[in-house]
Formats: structure tokens, sequence, C-alpha cells
């Protein structure tokens, strides 16, 4: 009887769990944003810019270029791609952030522009 007893006090804590909750080890989405950013805008720099530079491991490049945004942004190569993973699978939560992402940076691409 104990034994099920705390089955359904583990099950009830484990539900009142609120749906905004991260694992350990998850970027909270501001932080995913600007990461998932730079990282997006590394890699387009190196696949379109550096590929035609036959001076340059295009590979190498990017990996260099990966290093300097995980430490800019005080976080690891591990806990990103965790955290890539993490959204990935939770479709709703991926489609929010991807477009506050985008929101984001194309009002800061629209300042200073005329109307």
């Amino acid at each position: 009887m104990k034994n099920v007893l705390l089955i359904f006090i583990s099950a009830m804590l484990f539900s009142c769990r609120s749906k905004n909750d991260l694992p350990a080890g998850i970027l909270k989405p501001q932080k995913m944003q600007e990461v998932f950013w730079d990282y997006i805008r590394a890699d387009v720099y190196t696949t379109e810019y550096l590929k035609n530079d036959s001076n340059k491991n295009v590979v190498m490049e990017n990996l260099k270029l990966q290093e300097k945004i995980f430490k800019l942004h005080h976080t690891t190569r591990e806990d990103f791609y965790k955290s890539y993973t993490w959204y990935s699978n939770h479709k709703e939560l991926m489609t929010r952030m991807l477009d506050s992402m985008i929101a984001v940076n194309k009002r800061a691409s629209n300042k200073g522009k005329p109307a």
C-alpha cells in the first residue's frame, strides 16, 4: 500500500509541473534564440561566403565560429545541441521560439528604415 501511495504522490507532483518548466540543462527560450540566431548566421557565412575561398576549410571555420558563439553566450556545444534536440521534440515551443527570433531580428533590421 505504501508503494501505491508513493507512486501516486510522485505522479501528482510530476503532473503539477508547469508546461513552461524546462528540464535541467536546457537553455531558456530567450537564450536559445540568441545562440541559435548567431549559430545560423555563422553557418550561412561559412557555407555561402567562405565556400569560394580555397584557402579556407569551411567545416573547420564553421566549428571555430561555433566555439566563439558558445563562449560569447556562456554556454557549451553540448548544452546547445541538447537544447536544440529538446526544442525540436517540442514543436509548439520550437515554433514559438523561431517566430519570436525572426520577429525580433526583422524589427532590428527595419530600424532606421523609412516607413
